[in-house]
């Protein structure tokens, strides 16, 4: 009963590969039938091709198979049925049956142990950036995500028991282990039982699997095309400036280390600028908190909490809720600035540039809100007046007069209206009468200065003095400052 290795001579030029097993089962004689059997290297299937017998040689039989799949240790996963169909019509039909599955193992199944898959609108956030870095390099990261506090990071995908496995020969094949990419909780960041999810408003960072959300976003380099606008709900710190055009919109603090060149400018706490603020355009630059830089230039800036400017404002409209402070060398130099409490600097105006006016006292947003309503008390006022000059006409048609009439009703329900908001709002127009404008040099010639809607026209220089309201005479008066 002979058995031959059949060997595979082919070659490769980089390094062999493993082929599957191959064995020649004959008869005793060379003419009998023979059966050629290939196991693939995984042991996991056996194929064979049946060959009929030459001449007088003795034909296949299944008990002869049996004994030679013993021989080779092929003994799980045998398909009888296959092998006799196949050796039935070999014998009977003397031709080759080739490529017959004779035998097939169990593939083992890999478990997959529990893990947490990043959400699909979060792949792109995929880069890894440095765990400690505060910053975003724009020249290699062209966008940051920003996730709200208990937005969905990663959920949980339940593990996946594996299964054993059995090669042709029986032999047990462990279940392999498939671990997925998964992800862990990492700073202001919450894992419960089904989700990882954000412990804060921020920017998302991914380190090493590891997701945390960065309440501070520092972009290095220049706002512009390469960031896109800049929306962020925590403080924005900005190392270079901001392109014409751009937003800059932070629901905390702006600090930016150089001048700032502002165009659409929202801070719902403090704005904190090392150098000055630019302005561009007739946007107003909004700030909920403090505002400090060095100097403020052709600017239209509102803020509710202190201004404090260091060195000068030039040409600007500043709002503030609190006080203006320019300490004992800052000047003021044309514009207009509106402060309930008061100003202080070391010179204010200039007498060859153009009329620089100032407003204390006074809370601008009410002003603000009765300019708009005495605007649309005066538009409603003039409808009014020609809805009568209208009914006055003795040709007038009935059904338009009617209709004028109720037209006229309605208009003069809004002027109610208007008229009852502006009686509740006069009122809180005035919100400090203590409030003083104080100069520490020179206040100019053709300054306005203006407490609580009292004016007075700087005719001549002053230097040194402290204006205030003096209610008794209702009129500014000022004090030396010694």
């Amino acid at each position: 009963m002979p058995m031959e290795q059949e060997k595979d001579t082919n070659k490769t030029e980089e390094k062999s590969q493993v082929a599957p097993q191959q064995t020649t089962i004959t008869g005793q004689h060379e003419n009998d039938g023979k059966i050629i059997v290939t196991i693939d290297e995984s042991n996991l299937s056996a194929r064979a091709d049946f060959y009929p017998p030459l001449g007088q040689g003795k034909p296949l039989s299944p008990d002869y198979i049996a004994s030679m799949l013993t021989t080779l240790q092929i003994t799980y996963g045998v398909d009888w049925n296959a092998i006799q169909e196949a050796a039935l019509e070999c014998n009977l039909n003397h031709r080759v049956i080739k490529d017959v599955l004779i035998a097939k193992g169990d593939s083992p199944t890999a478990e997959i142990p529990e893990y947490f898959e990043l959400e699909e609108t979060l792949q792109s956030a995929k880069k890894t950036i440095e765990k400690d870095a505060q910053r975003i390099d724009y020249r290699s990261i062209a966008s940051y995500i920003v996730v709200k506090k208990n937005q969905k990071l990663a959920h949980r995908k339940e593990p996946v028991p594996g299964m054993e496995g059995k090669t042709i020969q029986g032999v047990v094949i462990p279940a392999p282990v498939q671990r997925h990419e998964t992800y862990t909780a990492g700073k202001n960041t919450v894992k419960t039982e089904d989700a990882i999810l954000a412990a804060c408003d921020g920017r998302l960072i991914i380190n090493d699997h590891e997701l945390m959300v960065d309440e501070i976003l520092e972009v290095k380099g220049s706002v512009g095309y390469g960031t896109g606008h800049i929306i962020f709900p925590g403080d924005v710190i900005l190392d270079g400036n901001v392109a014409d055009g751009f937003k800059v919109y932070s629901g905390a603090s702006i600090i930016a280390k150089q001048t700032f060149d502002a165009t659409d400018v929202i801070a719902k706490k403090d704005l904190i600028v090392a150098g000055g603020i630019i302005g561009r355009g007739q946007n107003t630059i909004k700030v909920g908190g403090t505002v400090k830089a060095k100097f403020i230039q052709n600017c239209r800036l509102a803020s509710r909490g202190p201004i404090q400017v260091s060195s000068a404002i030039v040409n600007s409209t500043i709002y503030t809720l609190d006080s203006l402070d320019l300490g004992d060398k800052g000047r003021i130099i044309g514009g207009e600035i509106f402060t309930i409490h008061g100003v202080r600097a070391a010179s204010i105006g200039s007498e060859t540039g153009k009329t620089t006016r100032i407003h204390c006292g006074v809370d601008f947003t009410v002003q603000q809100e009765l300019d708009k309503l005495n605007e649309q008390f005066r538009i409603l006022s003039q409808k009014r007046e020609k809805i009568q000059q209208l009914l006055q006409n003795p040709a007038l048609d009935a059904n338009k007069k009617t209709s004028l009439e109720q037209f006229k009703k309605q208009v003069d329900e809004q002027l109610l209206v208007i008229s009852n908001k502006l009686t509740e709002l006069l009122p809180k127009l005035n919100a400090d009468e203590n409030a003083s404008v104080s100069c520490l040099g020179e206040i100019a010639k053709g300054t306005l200065i203006e407490i609580c809607h009292v004016a007075l026209y700087i005719d001549k220089p002053l230097r040194k003095v402290q204006v205030h309201l003096d209610k008794a005479q209702g009129k500014l008066v000022w004090e030396a400052i010694k």
